[in-house]
């Protein structure tokens, strides 16, 4: 068949670059996977278009996930950033919160800012929160500005003034007077990235917005001029934190909003697939090369947050994005983790990673550093000889002498080592998994699971068992199916604004009408017949936070308090009889890319394992075992099999513990229950 028909979508993740792509005339499925390529990401794409030997001609549209953001913010590789703000509030960014994770510590040190306070400069004017102008902005001062900024060489600019959430036209005139004098330097506004209030969290974005700038656009017109290179001529597009699609020049000009570009795609496809199971609530699991992610689904609904932090952990605050991005829990604990012993003797995982070169020991490019793909190979949970579908070999060698030089601090030998780091590795998997279950009031036995990325489908039974889960899904292609959910990306348009008053005050029909203009204008040419859906931030008067609800008619207020007051006791366990204050207002809308594509597998991947059966380290839940070892083309038409076998593809292995069974659906799904 001729003509325009695959739709192509890459996910670069931390060790590799993943390839789906899929004529959606025939529903012919190709996976393809090369290393990331650091340094030059566009060049491990390219790599990955060549090896899948997709007909360039014939691409009808183009999806990327990637990193550039995430690693630029976490890795501080981004542009000299300056900020210019309202005279009094240079030192926003310092300041940032009183209230601190790690309450206790005497000791804890804020984050540190991305812009110096050298490089923060005020600039006379002033807007109240109704928007209405109090000062002028002096031209005198941002004429001095530009002139600082111009000998001090910078890079990019965030322009954030108080209030400009309510009204712009300030930051819309320093804009234009920094960029007609500061040529070739990216300026950004507030305005342009948040309409929200909160001066700490707005500044912080934009700031981050900014630092970004300049190196995600470089990237984005590097891959596209590769693959126009390479004869890609198709629309191309980038996935979203919040788990749509938009173009390479609209994710350029607001590159904050691709934060989480790749894994949230596994998320969106997780609840897809779950819609297509009939399972309510899902709960999703991806183990790549150097992190473990995980989310939780309700009655279908992916949750977005309106308020990210990067980098936050117990004893960290992070760096807040106000951007709406999919709730995602994330622990560095992957494939390529290190494994390390501290100065009392304890043994640890991650979050380090060996990345992918050298990789870890195993891959015999000069890592010496065990890793939890180490491990898993001494205990004979992968095989050496089908690593990627045998087109990379693994050292067993190399892997034990790395894992006995680990036990010599600890006292173990490989084999006990390698057992010891498998079960850390769980112990931190489940508890990540508890926390968007159990910590939020669900139980996770309600839940269906669902595992992917290169790692997941390895460790999904041994969490299932773990925490009562009876039911595990393993999709087709599990070690591509972040990438395969980008495939269905839908185009989507965000806005959020604030919007501050009683409830039973408020008109919201009126509140959301320049919303949702907003979030169509979002869509570009998409808006023609785009779905929408409406969200509104609530808090009890008085309160500080808010919890978001969906809003199914504006005019309904006692729905909306019922609404709220189930997620409050959800979150927190109790309701209150007090007033119900809005606080912002969310609008998505969303247009599917066009032709649909197939969610039934033909297989042709598949591939059958070199060898029939080999000793596995089954631990606590079975010990060293002879165990059969099969392709997922084998399980079709067989009905159950009892473990313990292990099911090998191209890109995951799928481990399956004694007194489970496994099967192959209809969809091609791995479905694995327990049968003890």
């Amino acid at each position: 068949m001729t003509g325009q028909t695959i739709r192509l979508a890459v996910d670069i993740g931390g060790t590799f670059t993943d390839l789906v792509a899929q004529d959606v005339a025939t529903g012919h499925v190709v996976r393809a996977k090369a290393d990331t390529t650091q340094g030059g990401l566009e060049r491990g794409v390219v790599a990955a278009v060549a090896q899948s030997g997709v007909a360039a001609a014939r691409v009808v549209a183009f999806i990327h996930g990637t990193t550039a953001v995430i690693n630029a913010v976490t890795e501080r590789t981004g542009a000299v950033t300056a900020l210019v703000t309202t005279r009094g509030f240079r030192d926003v960014l310092e300041i940032g919160r009183a209230n601190r994770p790690d309450l206790y510590n005497l000791a804890y040190r804020k984050p540190v800012p991305f812009v110096p306070r050298h490089l923060r400069l005020e600039v006379r004017e002033r807007m109240t929160y109704r928007g209405e102008v109090a000062e002028p902005v002096s031209d005198e001062d941002l004429a001095e500005v530009a002139d600082h900024l111009a000998d001090a060489k910078v890079q990019a600019v965030a322009i954030c003034f108080l209030h400009a959430w309510a009204n712009p036209v300030h930051e819309q005139r320093a804009a234009a007077v920094l960029t007609g004098r500061l040529p070739g330097i990216a300026v950004l506004t507030s305005h342009q990235v948040s309409s929200q209030w909160r001066e700490y969290e707005r500044t912080s974005t934009t700031v981050l917005s900014a630092y970004v700038q300049p190196a995600t656009s470089s990237y984005l017109g590097a891959l596209r001029d590769s693959l126009l290179t390479a004869g890609i001529r198709a629309p191309m597009y980038v996935m979203g934190s919040n788990g749509g699609v938009s173009s390479f020049e609209r994710a350029a000009s607001a590159p904050i909003a691709m934060l989480e570009s790749g894994p949230v795609a596994g998320v969106t496809a997780a609840a897809r697939l779950g819609t297509l199971l009939g399972a309510r609530h899902i709960l999703t699991l991806d183990i790549g090369g150097t992190t473990a992610k995980t989310a939780a689904i309700r009655d279908g609904q992916v949750r977005v947050n309106t308020l990210h932090h990067i980098g936050k952990t117990p004893t960290f605050a992070g760096y807040p994005v106000q951007a709406p991005t999919v709730e995602i829990v994330e622990i560095g604990a992957g494939g390529g983790s290190l494994e390390w012993v501290d100065a009392a003797g304890g043994l640890h995982l991650g979050p380090q990673s060996a990345g992918a070169d050298p990789g870890p020991a195993c891959y015999a490019r000069g890592g010496t550093e065990p890793t939890l793909t180490d491990a898993n190979l001494v205990a004979g949970r992968l095989d050496p000889d089908y690593f990627l579908g045998g087109a990379m070999k693994l050292s067993h060698e190399a892997a034990f002498r790395a894992l006995a030089a680990l036990g010599t601090r600890l006292g173990l030998d490989a084999q006990a080592t390698a057992r010891g780091v498998l079960r850390y590795a769980i112990a931190q998997m489940s508890h990540a998994l508890r926390l968007v279950t159990l910590r939020r009031g669900h139980d996770p036995r309600d839940f269906a699971f669902i595992a992917y990325g290169g790692a997941g489908p390895l460790h999904a039974a041994l969490l299932a068992r773990e925490l009562g889960i009876s039911r595990t899904i393993i999709p087709p292609g599990p070690g591509h199916f972040s990438a395969f959910g980008m495939l269905e990306g839908e185009t989507r348009g965000e806005a959020v604004r604030t919007v501050v008053g009683p409830l039973t005050a408020t008109d919201l029909a009126q509140g959301f009408a320049p919303v949702e203009r907003a979030a169509l204008a979002d869509l570009g040419p998409y808006a023609q017949g785009a779905a929408m859906a409406r969200y509104a931030e609530l808090r009890y008067q008085g309160q500080e936070h808010t919890l978001e609800v969906p809003v199914s008619d504006p005019g309904a207020t006692e729905e909306l308090r019922r609404a709220f007051e189930r997620r409050c006791l959800e979150a927190y366990s109790f309701r209150l009889d007090a007033p119900l204050e809005v606080v912002a207002l969310r609008v998505t809308a969303t247009a599917p890319l066009s032709p649909a594509i197939s969610w039934t597998d033909d297989g042709r991947s598949d591939s059958k394992p070199p060898s029939p059966s080999r000793l596995v380290d089954f631990d606590l839940h079975g010990g060293v075992t002879e165990t059969v070892v099969l392709s997922r083309a084998d399980l079709s038409g067989t009905g159950w099999v009892s473990g313990p076998v292990v099911i090998e593809e191209p890109a995951a292995t799928t481990l399956v513990l004694p007194g489970q069974a496994v099967r192959r659906d209809d969809l091609g799904n791995l479905v694995i229950e327990e049968r003890a």
